[in-house]
């Protein structure tokens, strides 16, 4: 397990020190999965046409930008029997093993796998296995498929959402069709895992019977939407989970509802959860960039530290699409056409292909490896500035965030750092043994590599 700890030249205190072995069901996720990083695609929104082809010919810019892993949004069909808004949620599926045509032919989505795995990209699927649309294929070939509703004698309705009903985890021929479908994509299309909607709203032990199940074909990667420390037990079978508690803490922290300790004392307990997942880190998503407002609008002038912080913690980042023009107050519509608005000038391509390179090459900052230990390290404002190093070996990377509304002035109280680093945004050294002193403007951040 990471060690996370305190630092300070009185003493070291230690906030968790346990050696876990993994829990998961199958080993720790191969290679790749501990220095990848995953971006988001709205294929919809991502470019005027809205299709396959039209996004594939932005490989190249993602690749420079250091992106590994491209997370896709639901490829599938959408129900059109009580549809939202004039195209319908993406997440209402009408059939598990098909296309949605407004973005191209299933032979479209394979060339673009095909190009992707040439560029050196992973590829992951949006899987939403707690429902379906109200016209799903299923609803007619096997309506035993389905929870009814006893006061309509009807299908189900999901949760809050009336435009998709709830699948019945009771029945085993569901499970298996369930798992056939999944099968079909990692057959046909040879993509590399998937990103499982509401994970935790279905029964965990589907997860536990599917996952070995698919992966009979090859190994996978997968993430989860719940946060572990709500739902420890899918943490068994997952590779990585959302922050949802942290995603709400931080906003909470910048509204002033929330202190500094309040942060720390939850970075304690995930880390606690050990390396036998990880946490994917993320300041906007589909979800919340539509109905909670951009990282902006949430966090700030800490939308960008806390970027910096979701790249260099323990764990995997997500970025979605369109966080590197910004998209400081643009909220994509979800049920109808409305494109990023892209300029051809990437604000923070630099940004995050600075960050992202130092994730994917300096082994210190591996997510999930038992080998990394991550240290919170003491400053004289300790109620303003997070500092923590992260190490492997002879490697280390040293993150420095003020987490304020003001300019800071302050000193690394901690013996820890010591040594020549290199600043990695300014490509220049500096030497911690001569001098630990900093001055951070309201939302900047430092990040040193060595």
């Amino acid at each position: 397990m990471k060690k996370l700890i305190v630092l300070s030249l009185i003493g070291i205190g230690l906030l968790s020190c346990n050696t876990q072995k993994n829990t998961h069901m199958n080993e720790l996720p191969s290679e790749w999965k501990h220095s990848t990083n995953i971006y988001e695609v709205n294929v919809r929104q991502y470019t005027q046409e809205g299709t396959f082809r039209a996004f594939q010919k932005d490989l190249p810019r993602l690749k420079d930008m250091g992106v590994k892993t491209l997370w896709l949004m639901p490829v599938t069909p959408i129900a059109q029997k009580n549809k939202k808004g004039p195209l319908g949620s993406q997440y209402a599926a009408q059939d598990y093993t098909a296309i949605n045509p407004e973005f191209g032919t299933m032979q479209d989505f394979k060339e673009l796998v095909n190009e992707a795995h040439k560029m050196g990209f992973k590829v992951i699927i949006d899987w939403v296995a707690n429902h379906t649309g109200w016209d799903h294929v299923w609803t007619k070939t096997n309506p035993d498929f389905y929870l009814k509703d006893p006061k309509t004698n009807d299908f189900q309705i999901a949760s809050g959402m009336d435009d998709i009903i709830e699948l019945d985890y009771s029945n085993p021929k569901m499970r298996e069709a369930m798992i056939e479908a999944m099968k079909f994509w990692v057959r046909e299309t040879n993509i590399d895992g998937f990103r499982c909607d509401l994970a935790a709203w279905v029964e965990v032990d589907f997860w536990q019977q599917a996952r070995p199940e698919v992966e009979k074909i090859k190994p996978l990667f997968w993430l989860g939407e719940f946060d572990e420390l709500d739902n420890p037990e899918y943490g068994k079978v997952f590779d990585a989970s959302y922050i949802w508690n942290w995603m709400h803490k931080t906003k909470d922290y910048n509204e002033g509802k929330a202190s500094f300790n309040d942060l720390k004392a939850l970075l304690k307990r995930y880390d606690a959860i050990g390396n036998g997942s990880m946490r994917a880190w993320f300041t906007s998503n589909h979800d919340e960039n539509t109905w909670n407002g951009t990282e902006y609008e949430k966090y700030g002038l800490l939308a960008k530290p806390l970027a910096v912080f979701s790249i260099t913690w323990n764990g995997v980042p997500l970025i979605y699409n369109g966080q590197e023009l910004p998209l400081k107050t643009k909220r994509l519509e979800f049920f109808t056409k409305d494109p990023i608005p892209w300029t051809g000038t990437y604000e923070l391509h630099d940004f995050y292909k600075t960050l992202l390179n130092l994730k994917s090459n300096n082994p210190a900052l591996r997510g999930g490896d038992p080998a990394v230990s991550t240290y919170l390290l003491k400053t004289s404002a300790d109620d303003k500035i997070m500092a923590y190093l992260r190490k492997n070996g002879k490697d280390e990377v040293l993150t420095v965030l003020n987490l304020s509304q003001e300019a800071v002035t302050f000193r690394l109280d901690d013996a820890a750092v010591r040594g020549v680093y290199k600043n990695v945004f300014e490509n220049t050294p500096r030497d911690f043994s001569q001098d630990k002193g900093f001055v951070l403007k309201a939302g900047d951040y430092a990040v040193f590599e060595k």
